[in-house]
């Protein structure tokens, strides 16, 4: 299917950071289909290996990559360093943090809590803040977080996981507000239960999760790429400070 011009990401340069799950190629991929050239920024080499590797890496649309904790200052200040090194503009911030984490409340530690909230909500404070000045000063830029459903729902023993995603939520919306007048567009991207793997549908179905969504399966990340393309281009300069499910439905569930 050709790509309509005002989804088109042709010129555009983007980080993805991913700090869990196994969406992270995927989502590049989609980004690169449209036209993007991707930076990835990762928390092992192992990941950024599969981003690489599912852009081809030494094609155009790789810019390279670094592996670094964005969850601290250095971490930030190294990536953000080898990013310069590619000579290109941030147009576009792909935050995918969610890294998961299930315990009873009452189990949880501060150690463990602080953790969870660091990887996923602090790491996207941080480069957020790095990558936002700088589109402020250009005057363009589109951030899109990906987040779980959690981020309005609750779960048993998914206290401190979906108290992270909550907090990515207030401050997408928070950050519309405070850069729409810069032209910069923040929106989350929710997401259910997904898998990077090819199950079959059978055998999705016997999982009593998967018989709960309304669509009788799970997500895989090639289902998230159509809107992540349309919230990082140019076709979205309407909307912002939306969270946008890809759920199978679940959200809809009271």
């Amino acid at each position: 299917m050709p790509l309509l011009p005002e989804y088109s990401l042709s010129g555009r340069s983007a980080i993805l950071n991913t700090t869990g799950g196994d969406e992270g190629p995927t989502l590049a991929q989609a980004l690169a289909e449209a036209g993007a050239s991707v930076f990835g920024i990762a928390r092992s080499q192992t990941r950024l290996d599969a981003i690489s590797e599912a852009l081809g890496g030494a094609s155009p649309a790789f810019l390279g990559g670094a592996v670094a904790d964005v969850s601290t200052s250095s971490g930030v200040d190294q990536a953000m360093e080898i990013f310069g090194n590619c000579n290109v503009p941030a147009d576009i911030l792909v935050n995918d943090a969610r890294s998961m984490f299930a315990c009873p409340f009452d189990e949880i530690s501060p150690e463990e809590w602080d953790q969870v909230q660091s990887r996923n909500l602090r790491a996207t404070f941080l480069l957020t803040q790095r990558v936002g000045r700088v589109m402020v000063e250009r005057q363009y830029g589109r951030i899109v977080n990906v987040m779980s459903s959690l981020a309005e729902r609750g779960m048993i023993n998914g206290s401190a996981f979906a108290a992270s995603q909550a907090g990515l939520l207030s401050l997408t919306r928070c950050l519309a507000l405070e850069w729409g007048r810069d032209n910069i567009r923040v929106n989350a991207l929710g997401t259910g239960w997904s898998t990077a793997e090819d199950v079959p549908l059978e055998v999705q179905q016997q999982e009593l999760l998967v018989r709960y969504t309304p669509l009788r399966r799970k997500a895989h990340p090639r289902d998230f790429g159509p809107l992540l393309v349309y919230l990082c281009s140019e076709a979205c300069d309407y909307t912002t400070g939306q969270p946008v499910y890809i759920d199978g439905g679940l959200n809809a569930h009271p």
